[in-house]
Parts: structure tokens; sequence; C-alpha cells
């Protein structure tokens, strides 16, 4: 994180040009921003954040947030060109975006295994528009929440929060080094854990029973590794009469969500 000092001088080290524009080498960004209506609305109506460190805004949007969240101390009214300055090239920001710290994950044991429950776990998805697809359906199909792997996922930050559309906030996410242990430590806890392989013999329908379930998922080009799913308590595919091979990971998470909430209803 960068100093006080640092963090409030949003054109550092840029000089005009003769038309106004900002001229010579950006500065590195830093990874911790969050941007977008959804994304930093979410986050500042999130009891569990910690204040902001910088929350810039349009003058337009900088009226709606104090209409819903009352005056917060680390508003600036800035030009849209300030916001982007600060974030990566490409950023659509909306007017509005955050920097604050990352959010606390939780332990496994916080996860209630009730009939009907569903966490997800991801092996080794590493695209952050993916991971944020994936926690988006996580919240609209009622999932109780997602397990990463500590070095093998994205930063709950930037394109992937703004992907999620504000789910980052509402789904309670677990980071562990070991997923095995992990999926052990869940069997432990009455999860049983259903793992999506293209290869399985029965449909992932067939393959649900409305207990609590952990729905594994793997990354496109690898899947699921071998240990992982052999710590499983069952495969299960899902269908694709078109005779495509595989979804991409955020579309079979939706559709594996999908199943998980027919079979609990």
């Amino acid at each position: 994180m960068s100093s006080h000092s640092e963090r409030n001088a949003p054109w550092k080290g840029s000089k005009k040009g003769p038309h106004g524009r900002h001229s010579g080498r950006r500065d590195a960004v830093s990874d911790d921003w969050l941007w977008g209506w959804h994304a930093v609305s979410a986050a500042l109506a999130n009891p569990a954040r910690e204040p902001a460190d910088r929350l810039l805004a349009t003058a337009d949007r900088a009226k709606e947030l104090t209409a819903r969240f009352g005056r917060n101390p680390a508003l600036e009214i800035v030009e849209p060109g300030v916001i982007s300055h600060n974030l990566p090239s490409g950023a659509v920001h909306q007017g509005l975006a955050l920097q604050v710290a990352l959010l606390e994950p939780v332990a496994l044991e916080e996860f209630e295994a009730r009939s009907g429950a569903v966490v997800l776990m991801l092996d080794q998805v590493t695209d952050p528009q993916n991971v944020g697809a994936i926690l988006r359906s996580a919240a609209a199909f009622g999932a109780a929440g997602v397990i990463l792997q500590d070095r093998h996922a994205p930063k709950l930050t930037g394109a992937l929060a703004k992907a999620a559309a504000g789910a980052v906030d509402q789904i309670p996410t677990a980071h562990v080094v070991n997923l095995s242990r992990a999926l052990e430590t869940l069997a432990d806890l009455g999860w049983r854990a259903v793992g999506l392989d293209g290869s399985a013999d029965q449909a992932l329908e067939q393959a649900l029973d409305g207990t609590p379930t952990v729905l594994v998922l793997g990354s496109e080009g690898e899947g699921i590794r071998r240990l992982v799913a052999e710590h499983c308590d069952a495969l299960g595919k899902i269908p694709m009469p078109g005779g495509f091979e595989s979804l991409n990971v955020s579309a079979a998470a939706a559709v594996a969500l999908y199943e998980a909430s027919r079979t609990r209803a």
C-alpha cells in the first residue's frame, strides 16, 4: 500500500501536454481497487469492510453515493480521467472507484452443513472474469460460499469484482492451501463433494441428492486435478447434446448451481 501522501496525489509524475492532456509515463497502478457502481456500492454497504483508503467519484456519482450512504470522509470528487489514471488501462469505472483493504476470508467451519446447502470449490480457476462471474452466479442461486486456493486464485478486486457485480461482498469466500485436505475437513463437517467431470459416467443431476454439497469445478484446460477428484464422493457431467466438448467454467458453474437448486427444491 502506498503512503497517505502518495494516495492523495492522483496525477503524480505526469505533465500536461500542449492540449491540456497529461503526458509522460503513467505510474504503476495498485491492484487493490474496486470500480463500477455495483462493486463499489456493495463494498460500501458491507459492514465487514474496513474504512476506505480512497473513494474517487465524479460529481454525479458523488451525489448518488452521498444520498445512499451519507458523506464518506474518503470521498474525492474528481474528473473521470483522474479515476482512469488510478486504474488499469481499459477499466470501465462508471465514474466510481474505491481503494480499500481486502475482505477477510472465512473459515471452512463457518459454512453451515444444512440440507440443500451448496458451496463451490474452484480448482485452479485463475481467470478473474470467470471467477467474478462464478461469484455472481453463486449469489444468484443462494450458494453458501465459494472456496478458493491460496496460490492459484486471483484477488477479489478489479476486473473480478466488476464482473461479480457486487457478489464479492455478498458471498463468503474461504481460502485454503490444499483443496484435498479441505475436502477432508468438509466431509468431517457433513458435506458431500460432487466434482464436475465431462467424462463422468453419470449426469450431474443423478450425482446430486440434496444433502450439503460441495460442487468442485476445475480449470477449462485441465479440469479437476486427479487427487482432488479422488476426494470427491461422486463425479457428474453436464449433458451437452449439441456436441460441444465443454462449457466455459463460469457457464458450467451456473448450470451446476441451477441443477443443485432444482434438487434442493
